[in-house]
């Protein structure tokens, strides 16, 4: 398997079964995702992990970073977060940064990253900036 770019309709179906199963798919949209690079990793036909990226000036945020329950654990976000990595840095991106859940601060800090600033809460899932 591999990471690739895929249509914003490809991830959609991912990022609502892991983020937000209980609201609508719609809800899963960024206003910005026309304009974002999705990337994924299929598991024969079928999307496992996505992330988007949504670059601006130079600067790059990642969102929406999900893999299905059944293949976390295996290496799938960290391919994904690696190749997301190795694109911006030859696509002129000076700094990658993302807002992640509490409970991913250990992941994210594996690759470098580093929380800026306090915890703060976006419903009631606590989350830093890194």
């Amino acid at each position: 398997m591999k990471v690739e770019l895929l249509d914003i309709e490809d991830a959609l179906p991912v990022r609502h079964l892991v983020l937000w199963p209980n609201e609508p798919i719609e809800f899963c949209r960024i206003d910005d995702d026309a304009n974002g690079l999705h990337f994924g990793v299929k598991n024969d036909q079928q999307v496992i992990c996505v992330a988007s990226v949504y670059l601006s000036n130079g600067v790059a945020r990642l969102r929406k970073f999900a893999t299905l329950r059944e293949y976390r654990g295996k290496g799938f976000g960290s391919m994904v977060l690696e190749h997301i990595i190795e694109h911006l840095t030859h696509h002129e991106a000076s700094l990658l940064w993302l807002d992640a859940r509490a409970t991913a601060v250990a992941f994210y800090e594996k690759f470098g990253f580093i929380i800026e600033g306090e915890a703060f809460y976006k419903t009631e899932i606590g989350r830093a900036s890194c």
